[in-house]
């Protein structure tokens, strides 16, 4: 179970000694060079200090050790103990000891694959020894390819996939919440192939190309070559995944690699910490993409920004930057698609489509000045699929398909531990509790719910209303993982009359940092007498930062979170601004990053933001501020157009876009309603219309906000006819009742992935004839393509009463179901606008959940329709 797993690695980890010395022999010079000059740089003694005081390191270790602290990002360094690292080291030693593929693992491959704690950007943690034990005997005798096979379903066992927040989660907490993102999940599984000694790596694509999203998988290497793999995704062999199509028409996948890697992929950027190099080829058909950079007068600009971009999300999202050399050039291997490629100086900018048929570089001028105002409209096409599969025996499917259903049973097993709403409920009722939000806080805390009640139970009952309060105001992500000693810190919040008080002051999280028990570290570190000079004049903390954290712009270019705690005189722009308000939240001074802006602000006592200006003695109100309107006018079966599907606003600061983070659901109504008043400045709108076969219509209008004026631009989403477009989203995770199975399920796990057939239908009912029938007569041609099509029913009694006898030729790919609680009919209402709830209601859509056709009611003719867009897609 997994709660044995967990508490292993909290009672035993520590415990790992030291393995058996192999030979002895001297730190590698490179490695004890980049160390010096890191810890010169930082001004911290401390670590030195550690390294003279452990007389029992083995030299293996000890260069092991160095070779982390010489290329760890700052928060690493300073946020977790040197004898964390020292147990994580042991335990590879341990493995490599071990493991019968230990030894025939290259020194390279080792120290950047298997060593390093971190993958990503989650919080670290003991797992490394944990995992170890509890797969050490499972993978006993197989080969290193059976190897990391096996640690993949031992992975499903533990983990699938759940979309949430972008905040990465542990692999310890990802067990314990058996859920998890594709970042979650392969920062996971790339962590328990690396704790029995196998190479692994997280390949990502920033995002695609083709359809709006990302994604994020895991290659491992045996005996001498680089394998890939789906992430708690087992298949019955390596190279097999869902996303082979897809990744054929990636544009750009990537893997960061700790430290300076010598190995022979492509390098994208080289930092003082990692090194992040191209894998695309190892996927995609690639070609390299040339850039030349000039100004107005037509000479080469060096050290541009040059931002090699897809449209995704409905932005120009920067998959690679690069700065130009002194002949004004930068350059790409990339796929055989087109790049949004903007250039600038820091004040002029130039953009440009850089599309394969292209010959030579692309010339961008910058002949965009601060001023610059005016429309481009491109029309972007991503790559073509190219994916060749290997193909399992029919055993080995059948074979992986059974292990498949027993290991989800496995996993059910744990979820069924969980809080149900009448655990919850029971809990609420005995404390005197809300049984509403009570329910929703336990039953979304998953592995977490044990700590949650106790915490609960064991506050007083004078506090438990306020600490019900700070369980709902963190995050959905937050309950599935905070601790006790960070829930009882910020509770001891003391209370402000402040409307603010909930979400800016007693609230722990402030952007996507670990969350700790901060406030007590700020109790300690300032006396009453400060703590009251800053509360009473918010301007004087500003200054404190300002005069005491220095400007890191060199160790921590990953851009990890460092814990408030860690900041010892010196962070990052972002872990300084973090720092910031988790002081004035310990002071009693509502503080903030602003989500959508970025802007670090603190509030007066009137409740107003004033943003704070590190490096400006100047303190301020909040920047000039002017309306905005967006004029829509409803086109085919858009009526409100979404956020980051259909259009994005970004500020252009310094000659480079930064996009204004609105939430997810968040549609051109639902901001102007919110009553948001921009900062002066220069925008763009982006918008954007998404073609079935992946293209984009794109147009972006660059304007002004002027301080005190209302600015209106028309959004204006551009279309063709003459093209299959994407009309709407809809979620392929949706559950439904399978009647032949008799379970519920996903539909996604019915159509595999790729494009379906779902329908909503009535039993005797005139349309839902017509358009049965209709689909019959070309019964073969559905056949042929193979893609399902999902029949629904409203509940039981319509499938009962439906005589499936009357359409003895439907396509041999129907299924039928039911519609549980009728969710799936009203997200299709709502997502793509239907006048009403009438069935029936067929739709084409993919599991990138993109709807590219809808018929609602009576409609002839309809399986022709059916099959000639299929045809098409």
């Amino acid at each position: 179970m997994k709660t044995t797993i967990i508490s292993h690695c909290l009672a035993s980890a520590l415990s790992i000694a030291s393995p058996f010395c192999i030979a002895a022999s001297p730190i590698d010079p490179a490695i004890q060079t980049d160390f010096n000059k890191k810890e010169s740089s930082i001004n911290d003694n401390s670590i030195q200090a550690w390294f003279a005081s452990r007389s029992d390191l083995t030299p293996q270790e000890k260069e092991a050790m160095k070779f982390l602290y010489a290329y760890m990002v700052l928060p690493d360094r300073n946020g977790y103990t040197p004898d964390f690292y020292l147990t994580n080291v042991r335990s590879s030693f341990l493995a490599r000891e071990e493991m019968p593929w230990g030894k025939t693992v290259p020194e390279r491959e080792f120290r950047h694959f298997v060593l390093p704690v971190r993958v990503n950007n989650e919080s670290l943690d003991l797992s490394r020894p944990a995992f170890y034990e509890e797969l050490k005997e499972r993978i006993s005798g197989l080969s290193m390819e059976e190897a990391i096979l096996e640690v993949n379903h031992w992975c499903h066992e533990k983990a699938t996939y759940q979309p949430s927040d972008a905040r990465t989660s542990s692999p310890l907490s990802t067990v314990s919440q058996a859920i998890g993102r594709c970042g979650e999940e392969s920062t996971f599984t790339v962590a328990a192939l690396r704790a029995v000694g196998i190479p692994a790596r997280q390949v990502y694509t920033p995002r695609w190309a083709h359809t709006d999203d990302n994604h994020a998988w895991v290659e491992a290497w045996a005996n001498g070559k680089w394998y890939f793999l789906g992430a708690c995704e087992p298949e019955p062999i390596l190279n097999l995944a869902w996303f082979n199509s897809p990744a054929s028409r990636g544009m750009l996948m990537n893997t960061k690699v700790f430290g300076s890697y010598d190995g022979p992929e492509e390098v994208l950027e080289r930092t003082p910490t990692n090194t992040i190099i191209n894998v695309t080829e190892n996927y995609a058909p690639v070609r390299t993409v040339n850039v030349t950079v000039r100004d107005r007068d037509g000479k080469p600009v060096e050290n541009a920004t040059v931002n090699f971009s897809l449209y995704n999300y409905a932005e120009f999202y920067p998959v690679a930057v690069k700065k130009s050399d002194t002949n004004g050039h930068a350059s790409l291997n990339g796929g055989m698609g087109d790049f949004m490629v903007w250039a600038s100086d820091g004040t002029n900018f130039g953009i440009a489509k850089a599309s394969p048929s292209e010959s030579g570089a692309v010339d961008i001028i910058l002949d965009k000045g601060p001023e610059w105002t005016g429309v481009m409209e491109f029309d972007i096409v991503p790559p073509a699929p190219s994916a060749s599969l290997p193909t399992p025996s029919e055993a080995q499917r059948e074979e992986n398909n059974r292990r498949l259903a027993y290991e989800d049973s496995i996993r059910s097993a744990y979820t069924s531990t969980f809080a149900t709403p009448e655990s919850a409920s029971a809990l609420a009722s005995r404390l005197g509790l809300d049984k509403d939000l009570t329910t929703k806080i336990l039953t979304q805390s998953r592995g977490n719910h044990a700590m949650i009640e106790g915490f609960l139970s064991a506050t007083p009952d004078t506090l438990r209303e306020k600490a019900l309060r700070l369980l709902n105001v963190i995050s959905e992500k937050d309950r599935r993982d905070v601790s006790p000693d960070v829930l009882a810190d910020h509770l001891a919040t003391p209370v402000t009359d402040s409307k603010l008080f909930d979400a800016y002051v007693m609230n722990p999280r402030i952007e996507n940092e670990r969350l700790t028990p901060y406030k007590a570290f700020f109790a300690d570190r300032f006396s009453p007498r400060e703590r009251n000079e800053f509360r009473n004049n918010p301007r004087k903390w500003v200054e404190w930062c300002r005069n005491n954290i220095a400007t890191d712009t060199v160790w921590n270019l990953l851009a990890i979170r460092m814990n408030p705690e860690a900041v010892r005189g010196l962070a990052d722009n972002r872990s300084r601004d973090i720092f910031f308000v988790a002081g004035a939240r310990s002071f009693g001074i509502p503080a903030r990053i602003d989500p959508v802006t970025g802007k670090t602000q603190y509030a007066d006592s009137s409740d107003n933001w004033t943003d704070v200006k590190f490096n400006d003695e100047r303190l301020v109100p909040a920047t000039p501020k002017g309306d905005f309107k967006l004029n829509f006018t409803p086109v085919g079966h858009t009526v409100d157009p979404k956020y980051y599907s259909q259009f994005t606003l970004s500020k252009i600061e310094n000659g480079l876009p930064r996009v204004m983070e609105f939430d997810e659901d968040d549609t051109a109504g639902s901001i102007e309603r919110k009553g948001e008043r921009f900062d002066e400045g220069r925008y763009m709108l982006i918008t954007g219309q998404r073609m079935a076969n992946g293209g984009v219509l794109a147009r972006a209008d660059i304007f002004n906000i002027r301080p005190d004026q209302r600015t209106e631009r028309p959004l204006t989403i551009r279309q063709d006819s003459t093209e299959v477009q994407v009309i709407g989203s809809f979620n392929s995770e949706n559950i439904y009742h399978d009647l032949a199975e008799g379970t519920d399920k996903s539909l996604l796990s019915t159509t595999g992935r790729g494009y379906y057939i779902l329908g909503l239908i009535r039993p005797n009912n005139e349309p839902t004839t017509h358009n049965l029938n209709d689909i019959s007569a070309v019964a073969s041609e559905f056949e042929a393509r193979g893609n399902k099509m999902v029949l629904l029913f409203a509940d039981r009694d319509e499938a009962a009463r439906f005589d499936k006898g009357r359409f003895p030729s439907l396509p041999s790919n129907v299924v039928f179901g039911t519609d549980i609680d009728g969710k799936i009919l009203g997200e299709l209402v709502e997502n793509l606008n239907l006048p009403d709830s009438e069935r029936p209601i067929f739709i084409i859509a993919d599991t990138f959940n993109r709807v590219v056709f809808l018929s609602q009611g009576y409609t002839i003719g309809l399986g022709e329709m059916l099959t000639d867009i299929l045809h098409r897609l």
